[in-house]
């Protein structure tokens, strides 16, 4: 009785489990049934529900969708469409989801337009909800399409995704020069002297605003000015003479900063726009411009038209924390010790969260501004309420401030551990193909799929890729699918095959797995060429530009060029020492 006492308890749930298995397979299987309801809706009308439909009932309509669309490309422009549409409507999560199934779809046509089409919107919808590096990398991988079928156009709308990146990361001038090569491409193409025209030099005076050259603000708002009004871009030309105010403003020249600010109002009124950057914007600069001629309560009406257009969304955005510090220093003016001391609050808890979704933990969290508006607000208290104020606010701020340095280090930390583990790991990796006088690449796997081994032409196709890994023809920067089935006297279709078959991986990663072996090789052993910069390195070995270098390297490592380096300068340094 005992014995089958303890034998009881598991076999009942193994059975359980069992059961429970196959009642979770069933329910998956009865769930992809579909209604004749929804079978007997029409393509178009099932991609329609798509766009509205939430994504957890949105299952049942994707697969009548699939079951209905036999042919992958034309599936792949209803996932696009879906995509486009979400994007529109601000559901970014949405717009990736679907951009994203298009883009695997599109991968495998001959579509180039429509694929580079998906990876910009892909990027704009990640940049929209502030996911910076997946926008680099759609935009990048944009780029890569667009150097095969030379569409300025793209290029320009790629690169105008990039700037803005550049700018919120503080890369102003790489920001600026990514700027000024694109403004370059946009007097050679359609956009000349259109909307995406103006856009463009609203982002160069963005970029000159932030690092305080405002007389070049002046002189390209004008610029700006000129092109959009014809046009009546209303948008573009609001914000270039915000922005032509705001450099006034910051050249102490308070009546020609109101002057530009008055006509953007006036544009924004007459034509009923809504748009809410332009009105942050324009309200944010003429309540600055009220709080420096000391009219404080003018400047708080202004202040307050923002609030109503200002959502949960808009922690990120910079000129929100404006607005709540701004409010704070004009009732601290007024003597509202309680509103003013509200508004110091919202901003240091906003501060606190905008720095954590910009991943910008590591700035301080007081600028010289904030720590004044802070002891002034202070001077106004008595003792008794400034202990209150202290222990109500104080204490809160001081935890979360303990907490964000507690989660930057620990997160830096495990950062600094993961890259030194990867870093030795990769050093024992090199050294060991090293000391047997072979790489991965060139090994070529004996394996029959859908090509018989034995083919002589196989033979004769794969001993000419070997000799021109032998002669590093991969380092070429004209190294590409084409010109490589050229060399060893084949089509580019054929030896992609081949490549896939014996390599295992595409041409692409074939190519790139090639270049970053030999990069770490040669880094680890050639101390001349590791003092190269990163865009001469990216050059030498066959990239066009760092940025596509540093991002398959990263891919192939889990690191960054520049970490590689660095500590192997450090090996080097221990060894001799």
């Amino acid at each position: 009785m005992i014995i089958q006492y303890t034998f009881l308890p598991s076999r009942v749930y193994i059975v359980l489990a069992t059961l429970l298995l196959c009642m979770i397979g069933y329910a998956q299987e009865t769930q992809l049934v579909i209604p004749d309801s929804i079978a007997q809706l029409s393509s178009k009308q099932l991609v329609h529900t798509l766009k509205t439909t939430k994504p957890i009932d949105s299952k049942i309509y994707e697969e009548a969708l699939i079951q209905k669309t036999k042919q992958g490309q034309v599936l792949a422009t209803y996932y696009f469409d879906i995509g486009l549409f979400s994007y529109t409507q601000e559901n970014f999560v949405k717009a990736v989801y679907y951009l994203r199934k298009a883009i695997f779809l599109l991968k495998e046509t001959e579509d180039d337009e429509l694929l580079c089409t998906a990876y910009l919107k892909l990027g704009n919808s990640y940049l929209k909800d502030w996911k910076n590096q997946q926008a680099l990398d759609a935009y990048y991988t944009a780029l890569e399409i667009i150097d095969r079928n030379g569409h300025k156009e793209d290029a320009i709308r790629a690169n105008s995704g990039i700037i803005m990146i550049r700018r919120r990361m503080k890369q102003l001038d790489k920001a600026l020069e990514v700027c000024k090569y694109t403004l370059r491409l946009t007097e050679n193409s359609t956009f000349k002297n259109q909307k995406n025209h103006v856009n463009m030099l609203t982002i160069l005076n963005e970029i000159f605003l932030t690092r305080k050259q405002y007389d070049s603000v002046l002189h390209y708002t004008d610029i700006g000015i000129f092109m959009s009004e014809p046009i009546s871009y209303h948008i573009g030309t609001i914000d270039l003479y915000t922005k032509k105010g705001t450099a006034y403003l910051e050249k102490k020249d308070v009546p020609r900063a109101f002057e530009n600010l008055r006509i953007a109002q006036s544009l924004l009124e007459n034509n009923k726009v809504t748009e809410k950057k332009s009105i942050l914007n324009l309200n944010y600069f003429l309540a600055r411009c009220y709080y420096e001629q000391e009219e404080y309560t003018q400047a708080i009406s202004y202040l307050e038209k923002t609030k109503a257009v200002i959502d949960q969304k808009d922690a990120r955005n910079e000129r929100v924390l404006d607005i709540y510090k701004l409010l704070a220093k004009c009732n601290n003016k007024l003597g509202n010790k309680e509103e003013s001391a509200f508004w110091f609050q919202k901003f240091t808890e906003l501060q606190t969260r905008f720095l954590e979704e910009r991943d910008q933990t590591f700035n301080k969290m007081y600028n010289k501004d904030t720590q004044e508006l802070g002891d002034a607000i202070k001077a106004l208290e008595t003792q008794q309420e400034r202990d209150a104020r202290l222990k109500k606010y104080g204490i809160v701020f001081l935890i979360a401030l303990l907490l964000a340095f507690v989660v930057v280090g620990g997160v830096y930390y495990r950062k600094q551990q993961t890259n030194k583990s990867r870093f030795e790991k990769l050093i024992q990796k090199i050294s060991e193909l090293e000391s047997q006088g072979i790489t991965n690449t060139h090994t070529t796997k004996e394996i029959t799929k859908e090509v018989v081994i034995d083919d002589e032409k196989i033979d004769k196709v794969l001993k000419g890729l070997g000799r021109l890994e032998d002669q590093e023809y991969f380092l070429n920067l004209d190294c590409n699918l084409r010109n490589m089935a050229k060399k060893v006297k084949t089509n580019a279709t054929y030896l992609s095959k081949i490549i896939n078959t014996y390599k295992e991986k595409s041409f692409n990663d074939y190519i790139n797995d090639l270049r970053i072996e030999y990069v770490l090789k040669r880094l680890k052993n050639d101390r001349k060429f590791r003092s190269f910069s990163i865009s001469s390195i990216a050059s030498e070995i066959g990239y066009k530009s760092d940025n596509s270098f540093t991002k398959h390297f990263k891919a192939k490592t889990g690191l960054n060029p520049s970490y590689y380096i660095k500590n192997i300068e450090k090996l080097e340094q221990q060894s001799v020492s």
